[in-house]
């Protein structure tokens, strides 16, 4: 379990948003231009409130699921229908690159369908949110 600090931006029921700090793994990428406002949406059994900073944990497994869910995945759907592209195009009678780059539009849009349905299914998982574990100080 990896464990974060943020701030309770509000609360619902047994819900929370927490304001992420940006951290190590993100200080030297800077691919993210709003790494630094990242908001999770975690369980609240201590029932925080809003303005306090908390410590919240989550599974890291989950966090690399997601990464290659929504970024390998796409590319690699996209791999596969350039080559299936390559194998029907004699079928079609087609030339050019035509045929490789319908077949990668195609399973890129097929794979985008996956994820989207990752997404609601990652969303509804309680065992996937991430869960605060401690109320370290109040800022209101």
């Amino acid at each position: 379990m990896k464990q974060e600090q943020g701030i309770v931006l509000e609360t619902d029921g047994q819900t929370a948003k927490v304001k992420v700090g940006r951290h190590e793994e993100c200080g030297s990428c800077g691919a993210c231009s709003g790494a630094q406002n990242v908001v999770v949406e975690a369980a609240n059994p201590l029932g925080a409130e809003a303005g306090q900073r908390v410590r919240f944990e989550f599974r890291e497994e989950n966090v690399l699921t997601g990464a290659f869910v929504v970024f390998i995945l796409p590319l690699i759907f996209g791999g596969v229908g350039a080559v299936i592209g390559h194998f029907v195009a004699p079928w079609l009678d087609a030339t050019g690159s035509l045929p490789y780059v319908l077949g990668a539009l195609v399973f890129f849009l097929i794979a985008l369908g996956l994820v989207k349905k990752f997404d609601r299914r990652a969303a509804q998982d309680k065992a996937a949110k991430p869960v605060i574990i401690e109320i370290l100080d109040n800022q209101q």
